[in-house]
């Protein structure tokens, strides 16, 4: 099962990643980080389909995705 891990103060709320998610999984946080941006944060993991979209968009580099077992590429790099 794919597994998605924002990195909480490398985070600046620009939700790329939240428009980017075909599951709707990623959401804005109602907390915010150290620097005072509101954080991205995943409410449904076990719906990810590890599709790495969300990783692809953000500009901060603020996301990983792993995936364990078959892992499906739709895009070639």
């Amino acid at each position: 099962m794919p597994k998605v891990q924002v990195m909480i103060e490398r985070c600046k709320g620009c939700e790329r990643c939240n428009d980017a998610c075909p599951q709707g999984i990623v959401k804005m946080s109602k907390g915010f980080n150290a620097k005072g941006y509101k954080y991205s944060t995943v409410v449904e993991q076990s719906r990810c389909i590890g599709c790495r979209m969300c990783a692809i968009s953000c500009p901060d580099v603020a996301i990983e995705v792993s995936v364990e077992g078959a892992q499906y590429d739709f895009f070639t790099y």
